[in-house]
């Protein structure tokens, strides 16, 4: 027997108990270099917590409440006809660590969360988050909904709206916490927003009166709802939908007329309840001006399209850890796996694309902050990034994920492993909030009506740096994504965001790689470019 081979137990690596913060040197630099630094300094024992928590206890309460999900209950022991959606104690103790004991909903809209004074940058929110997902995806759903729907009722709702309900949406403590949802699915209309059925009739007081079914509701015992519907008279098409706020529980505390059909049975997220809602006449107020529905909930759908792509990299990030964490320790045929040349090239195919998504996360998170600051041209650069993200990173998750579990073999399709978990939850990225497709059409959109491409070329120059040139690579992504734009060319639309995508992520790796001195990362910007966008002769030695 060779010596190195452990056997029996040994012989298994399992990372249970790992600090996945520290297991990532990469974050700890990466952080230093978006945050500001006073706040990069008062995070570093939160995230290092939160890291800890990931790798062990947080970890384990995502394993059981994936195998509990939540189910519904109509009526009470007394025969009371009142729903409830009941969630394993595994659920509820992540609730309070998310929305608790790391406020990650309420952070972006008020100061006081984990002792820090003012609203945080939103790159603060992603790297929390981008930890928290590590361990659980599914949760990760309401928090975005909940600082999302918060984020859209701040702009457009009407100010005695915001004041009734933000105190609410932004608490941490769980008992007062109103949890927010986004219903806008209905059979014949997903990402068809403009084939909403769900009508809207007016009532005194400004209410109105939602009726109709929506089809896929995340959440949806939350306390509050974004809710698409188009008013009783007004037009087909997009330009008839408009926004609602609806909650579950009236001002007065009367149950509203809504009604939880089912629960859905999902191949991933088990732990979080995804629903069929029916509205019955329930109550409602108007967000924002009737029939700019449409356009007020992209304003949400954008941020929980970021938030989708930041959770994204987090999957990546956990698949990376995991299948490194086990080829170093895993012998075979006398051998650690991570000493074989073609688990070398797996594992740096991973992680680059891993890195690729990490970036652009932060890139798309420094946007957001400028734009909310209102710099000029950093609205149209969000746009951009926003879809190019959720389109690339989503579909790229899926195959790490599927890659970390062969590297762990035949444990890494056992349930027991937390593989097979971030496998199924990583499909779902490229689902919810549009499909690849639809996002895909959304980055042409994006280039055309908001001078995205544009923003784009603007924002890459200023990212240029010694050591790499992606300008001759950008400007025939960016001449792609013009033919895409053109009329036929719509069948080009997927190729063209996908080379926006890495050359954008390629840029930000190369630029950041001159800003932390680090040759490695550089090296990994230059291997997007030849391995995923330059013209290569498939049958060349490789480097």
């Amino acid at each position: 027997m060779n010596a190195l081979a452990p056997t029996g137990a040994e012989a298994v690596p399992d990372s249970r108990g790992l600090n996945l913060y520290r297991a990532d040197p990469a974050l700890a630099r990466l952080a230093a270099l978006y945050l500001p630094p006073d706040l990069f300094e008062h995070l570093l024992p939160h995230l290092d917590r939160l890291g800890a928590l990931a790798g062990d206890s947080l970890d384990e309460l995502a394993g059981i409440a994936d195998r509990n999900p939540p189910t519904l209950r109509h009526r009470t022991r007394r025969g009371e006809d009142v729903q409830s959606v009941e969630k394993h104690p595994a659920f509820r103790e992540m609730e309070r660590l998310a929305f608790g004991e790391y406020g990650l909903a309420a952070l972006s809209h008020r100061g006081g969360v984990l002792g820090w004074p003012a609203p945080m940058p939103p790159a603060a929110k992603y790297l929390l988050t981008f930890l928290f997902v590590q361990a659980e995806f599914g949760l990760m759903c309401p928090v975005s909904m909940t600082d999302s729907l918060t984020r859209t009722l701040r702009r457009f709702g009407d100010p005695a709206l915001v004041a009734r309900y933000l105190p609410a949406l932004t608490s941490q403590d769980v008992d007062t916490l109103a949890q927010g949802a986004m219903f806008m699915t209905e059979q014949g209309a997903g990402s068809d927003v403009g084939a909403t059925v769900v009508s809207a009739a007016p009532l005194p007081d400004d209410a109105w009166a939602l009726t109709g079914d929506k089809w896929f509701c995340s959440n949806p015992d939350a306390a509050l709802a974004m809710v698409l519907a188009r008013p009783i008279g007004a037009p087909d098409g997009i330009r008839g939908v408009s926004l609602f706020l609806l909650p579950r529980i009236l001002p007065d505390g009367r149950a509203n007329a809504l009604h939880i059909v089912r629960l859905k049975e999902k191949l991933g997220t088990r732990s979080m309840a995804s629903g069929e809602v029916q509205l019955r006449g329930a109550v409602a107020w108007l967000v924002g001006d009737p029939g700019a529905g449409f356009r007020q909930m992209a304003d949400m759908v954008n941020n929980s399209r970021l938030s989708n792509g930041v959770r994204a990299a987090g999957l990546m990030r956990r698949a990376v850890t995991e299948a490194a964490f086990v080829a170093r320790r895993r012998v075979a045929f006398g051998v650690p796996l991570a000493d074989m040349p073609l688990m070398q090239r797996q594992l740096l195919k991973m992680q680059v694309w891993a890195e690729q998504a990490r970036s652009m996360s932060l890139q798309a998170a420094e946007a957001l902050r400028r734009s909310d600051a209102g710099e000029s041209g950093a609205y149209a650069l969000l746009r951009m990034l926003t879809p190019l993200l959720k389109f690339r990173a989503c579909r790229d998750a899926r195959k790490v994920a599927g890659d970390a579990m062969e590297v762990r073999g035949g444990c890494g399709y056992i349930e027991e492993w937390p593989d097979a978990r971030v496998l199924r939850d990583a499909h779902l990225g490229s689902i919810w909030e549009g499909t690849s497709n639809v996002v895909a059409l959304d980055v042409m959109r994006a280039a055309r009506r908001d001078g995205g491409l544009d923003a784009l070329r603007a924002h890459l120059s200023g990212l240029a740096v010694p050591g790499l040139n992606v300008q001759p690579a950008l400007a025939r992504a960016a001449g792609l994504a013009e033919a895409a734009m053109a009329p036929g060319g719509t069948h080009l639309t997927r190729q063209a965001a996908s080379a926006l995508y890495h050359v954008a992520s390629a840029a930000a790796m190369a630029w950041e790689a001159a800003r932390l001195d680090d040759p490695a990362r550089l090296a990994m910007a230059g291997m997007v470019l030849r391995h995923r966008v330059l013209p290569r002769d498939p049958l060349a030695a490789d480097d």
